[in-house]
């Protein structure tokens, strides 16, 4: 099986608590993907969309479910894929931090590995695309 990372640097003019909360919230993060998101699952802790937080991205039976698995606010969001995918071994992993400028830079880094041989570099470009494509919302979005 092979591995695939992506991993995409942005800077925003938008304040880092303000950037955290867009993809911390699942249904607001479907929004900035531009796909049906919806939490499944509520998180046992303070935050609904924290820790062992469920959601599904996608529509009807066709969709993946991710788990959120750290939450650190303002600071960090990592989640992995726990339902029947065409990627394993995945982890998200979404940084966040201030500039000395003033603004919010995320590093978002995803890995995994393919189920099927050689459909890994067509995921991992879609994946890519699809978030890059995000971004750039994310100064539009309340």
């Amino acid at each position: 099986m092979a591995s695939y990372t992506i991993e995409i640097n942005e800077t925003f003019n938008v304040p880092r608590n303000r950037v955290f909360a867009l993809f911390a919230d699942h249904k607001r993060f479907g929004q900035l993907l531009g796909a049906p998101v919806k939490r499944i699952k509520d998180s046992d802790q303070a935050d609904p969309n924290g820790i062992g937080s469920v959601r599904k991205i996608g529509i009807g039976p066709i969709g993946l479910k991710e788990t959120v698995l750290s939450f650190e606010p303002d600071s960090l969001i990592e989640y992995t894929i726990t339902s029947t995918s065409p990627i394993k071994n995945h982890l998200g992993r979404i940084r966040f931090e201030d500039t000395a400028e003033g603004q919010t830079r995320i590093n978002y880094t995803i890995i995994f590995e393919d189920v099927v041989p050689f459909t890994g570099r067509v995921v991992s470009a879609t994946l890519e695309q699809g978030i890059r494509r995000g971004l750039k919302r994310v100064p539009q979005l309340p």
